[in-house]
C-alpha cells in the first residue's frame, strides 16, 4: 500500500465526515469540519490514489500545538497508518517552531492511547474521563 499525505481540502470534507462518523462516539459535524478550515486550523488527510485513509486537524499556536482530530478509517487501521500520519504531523509542527503538541483522549480509548504512546516523547495527566497528552518534538 502506497500512501501519501497532503493538506486536506474542502473536496475531502464528506470524506472526513464518513470517517469522523465511524471512529467517533461524538463526531463532528461537516459544519464543524468547514468551520475549523474557515479559521485557518491545519489540517491533512492520508490518502491512496483517490481513497482517504485518514486525516489529522491541528492548531499551532507557536511554541505549543493542540491536536484537535485524528482518525484513520477503521477498514485501514491495524497497518501502522496512524502512528505514520501522526508521525507527520509531529513533523509538520516542529518544523514550523511547535516544541509541544496536547491532546486530549478519552480514558477508554485504548487503541488511541497506544498510538499515542509510540510517539517520540510524551507524558500524560489522567483525568476521570480523558488524557490530556502532551507530545514533544524535540
Amino acid at each position: 500500500m502506497i500512501t501519501s499525505i497532503r493538506p486536506a481540502s474542502l473536496e475531502d470534507v464528506l470524506a472526513i465526515v464518513e470517517i469522523e462518523k465511524k471512529t467517533n462516539q461524538m463526531p463532528w459535524s461537516k459544519a464543524q469540519f468547514l468551520s475549523s478550515m474557515e479559521v485557518g486550523h491545519y489540517s491533512a488527510v492520508m490518502h491512496e490514489e483517490n481513497e482517504i485513509l485518514g486525516f489529522a486537524i491541528y492548531s499551532p499556536i507557536i511554541p505549543e500545538s493542540h491536536l484537535l482530530n485524528i482518525a484513520i478509517d477503521p477498514v485501514h487501521q491495524g497497518k501502522g497508518l496512524g502512528d505514520k500520519l501522526l508521525q507527520q504531523i509531529i513533523l509538520q509542527n516542529k518544523t514550523i517552531g511547535v516544541k509541544v503538541i496536547s491532546l486530549e483522549v478519552r480514558v477508554s480509548n485504548l487503541p488511541a492511547i497506544n498510538l499515542y504512546e509510540k510517539s517520540f516523547n510524551y507524558r500524560y495527566i489522567r483525568t476521570r474521563w480523558i488524557l490530556l497528552v502532551r507530545i514533544f518534538t524535540w
